[in-house]
């Protein structure tokens, strides 16, 4: 997958160049690219920004040098590039939202700053808007790099194990279970029993069990979104017995 980011603070990204994201870079499954719209500033200062029509605190960013920029990107690609606009007027991303996005093979993901972009240009070359919480962010290159996070982690050999985004927090709908390693007993706070008996089965039910509570305890609206099985409905309600003050 190929992401171009237009954006004045390229350097953010080059936190990208770690972890999971940067291991993905290196055996070309995913390639960052970061476009400077002051590169297509048209006026001898590089301003990329103006004062809003109508009047208010703030300044916008203006069409042109954010519509060339884009141009420059789609001209690089042999498909058909999605453009994102990180916005908090965008739709909440969620897990689903992450799935949508993963089905692209190029996208264009426009990093806001100051009081926004010119509305025209949304309207002209913007294919969906998306925004990771109700907060204000300065600009949208955090959140870029947290979508490209989400979205690297479902690119097939991305992950050492690839089990590993099937059983996260969200990937089934529900939050995840405790994770416990060794020592198995560690200032008197011990790993629960079930997991050190090496049944699978039991394994299994506890960890679906327990995710099912922290749903419940943490996100219960996540919980009216799912259908659940009758054997999941009786693994809540004995959690719910078993936690009861």
């Amino acid at each position: 997958m190929r992401f171009d980011i237009i954006t004045i603070f390229p350097e953010i990204f080059d936190a990208l160049k770690y972890g999971i994201v940067g291991r993905a870079i290196k055996k070309n499954l995913i390639t960052i690219n970061c476009i400077n719209p002051r590169d297509y500033s048209d006026n001898r200062f590089n301003h990329i920004d103006d004062r809003s029509y109508g009047g208010g605190p703030g300044m916008v960013m203006m069409i042109e040098p954010l519509l060339q920029s884009i141009r420059a990107a789609k001209a690089q690609s042999s498909n058909t590039p999605h453009v994102v606009y990180l916005s908090p007027q965008g739709k909440l991303l969620d897990q689903s939202g992450v799935s949508q996005l993963a089905k692209k093979t190029h996208l264009i993901m426009l990093a806001g700053r100051y009081e926004g972009i010119d509305e025209r240009l949304v309207k002209l070359e913007v294919d969906s808007e998306w925004s990771i919480g109700d907060y204000v962010l300065s600009g949208g290159e955090l959140a870029i790099a947290v979508i490209i996070d989400v979205i690297t982690r479902t690119i097939p050999n991305a992950l050492g194990d690839a089990q590993s985004a099937q059983q996260d927090s969200f990937a089934s709908g529900l939050l995840d279970y405790p994770h416990y390693t060794r020592p198995a007993n560690f200032s008197g706070e011990v790993v629960p029993e079930v997991l050190l008996g090496g049944n699978h089965k039991l394994i299994a039910c506890w960890r679906l069990k327990q995710a099912l509570g922290r749903t419940w305890l943490r996100r219960p609206e996540l919980l009216q979104k799912l259908k659940l099985t009758q054997d999941e409905i009786l693994l809540l309600n004995e959690f719910i017995n078993e936690n009861r003050d």
